[in-house]
This record gives C-alpha cells, sequence and structure tokens, in this order.
C-alpha cells in the first residue's frame, strides 16, 4: 500500500509539471531552449509512472512471498502476480469497489491487507465465504456440516526459523471443486474454532496449517480489504524450477 502511494504523490508531481509546462512554462522559453532538467525529467517519467501504475493498479500486481505459511503451494522466495481485476475495480489507495465483478470463492488463493494493520499485505486460501459455517476440530476442517476431505500423498520435511526441521505430512484437499496440496504436522498442537462467516468478510487459512498466523487467530478478511486473485509464479531464484507455475 504504501508503494502505490509512493507511486501516486510521483505521478501528481510529474504530471503536474507537465500540464504546468504546456500551459505556462514553454510557452515563455526562448524558442529552441533546452527544457529545464526538472522538466524533461518530469515529462520522461510521466507516461511511464502512468502506465506501470494503472496495470498495478487495475490488472496486475507482483508480491513476493516472504513466508512458509502457503506451504506447499507457494514456497517463501516466489515471486507471483496477482490478478487485481478479479474481485472487482478498485480505488487505488481507498480500495473502494467502484465496479462489482465477482467475489471470492472457496479455494481462491487471494492476496488482502491484513485486518489488524491494512499497511501489510498477507496471502492465504479462501476457506470460508459470507454465510458459511466453519469448524476446525483437530486439524479436520468442516464447511457447513461437512467434512472435508483429504488424501494422504506424502511426507514433507522443511526447514523452519533456526533451521529447525519440520517433518509434515502433505495431503490433496478437496474444498467444493478445487483441489489443492496441504500439510499437517502432527505433533504440534492445533488451533479449533466453530464460527460463522458474516456479511461482506471472508475466512482464510494457510495451506502449512500448522504454522500459519491466519483467521483462525485474528479474525475475517473484510471485502474491503481485498487486493486481488494470486494466479501465477514468474520468478524464484532459489528453484528455477517453479518459474512458469499456475497456482492452484
Amino acid at each position: 500500500m504504501m508503494f502505490a502511494l509512493f507511486m501516486l504523490v510521483v505521478l501528481v508531481i510529474t504530471g503536474a509539471i507537465w500540464l504546468l509546462d504546456i500551459a505556462v512554462l514553454s510557452k515563455r522559453r526562448v524558442a529552441g531552449s533546452p527544457d529545464p532538467i526538472w522538466v524533461e525529467y518530469s515529462k520522461s517519467f510521466f507516461p511511464v509512472i502512468l502506465v506501470v501504475f494503472f496495470i498495478r493498479s487495475f490488472i496486475v500486481e507482483p508480491f513476493k512471498i516472504p513466508s512458509g505459511s502457503m506451504m506447499p503451494t507457494l514456497l517463501a522466495g516466489d515471486f507471483i502476480l496477482v490478478n487485481k481485476f478479479t474481485y472487482g475495480l478498485r480505488v487505488p489507495i481507498l480500495n473502494n469497489t467502484f465496479i462489482d465483478i465477482n467475489h471470492p470463492k472457496r479455494g481462491d488463493v487471494f492476496v488482502f491487507h491484513f485486518p489488524p494493520d491494512p499497511s501489510i499485505d498477507y496471502i492465504k486460501r479462501v476457506v470460508g465465504v459470507p454465510g458459511d459455517k466453519i469448524v476446525y476440530r483437530d486439524k479436520v476442517l468442516y464447511v457447513n456440516g461437512q467434512k472435508i476431505n483429504n488424501t494422504f500423498t506424502a511426507d514433507y520435511e522443511y526447514a523452519a526459523s533456526g533451521l529447525n526441521m519440520i517433518y509434515a505430512k502433505r495431503y490433496q484437499e478437496q474444498l467444493v471443486d478445487k483441489k489443492h496440496d496441504i500439510l499437517i504436522d502432527e505433533n504440534s498442537g492445533t488451533r479449533d474454532v466453530d464460527l460463522e462467516v458474516p456479511p461482506g468478510h471472508y475466512f482464510a487459512m494457510g495451506d502449512n496449517r500448522d504454522n500459519s498466523k491466519d483467521s483462525r487467530y485474528w479474525g475475517f478478511v473484510p471485502e474491503g480489504n481485498l487486493v486481488g486473485k494470486a494466479f501465477f509464479i514468474w520468478f524464484n531464484f532459489d528453484e528455477p524450477r517453479r518459474i512458469g507455475t499456475k497456482i492452484n
């Protein structure tokens, strides 16, 4: 959000200088004389910043995954792309929807402004939509009274903070008609919940179920905090084979 605000400020300043030059400054300069350096830079940067700002605000925005809370779907260090218009077009910075298109569906991987601190962006999976009854008990997820089935696929180990090895199990979970992988650490405790998702809110969980601070801890994601739907991994310095992976 802070970067978007910075870009908006620069866009306004360079655009104002460009318009000022057209309306006033250029008419006062001696014919054939070069533009002042600050005018030249503003006229050069304004169209570039305008295009980048438009693309990031309304079409697609890049993000970097900072943690392992969405493993094995997303790894720390993945650079991803987020579709900014899937959930409707929003006013930059204010994030108010002015064209309503779609709403998050169960199973979507979405980016949103962290409710306790909207200056931070989070990424999780949509588990509950408005009106859903969500129960998470003993590492088993229930949506509207139905147990969400998962199938064991493999053992999974990874290095956590401090290089401690975590030994988990990888399952394929089916949420409605979407299949995705999750991790369960059977040796850890569980954060159980039993609640109903209120109107205009969403219940989010990380795929790394026992290493994710999500809606089980800080509550629901309001509609006004939505940023977009993650759909593509475009780069990873440590694991090039992940480049070009579609996010399920």
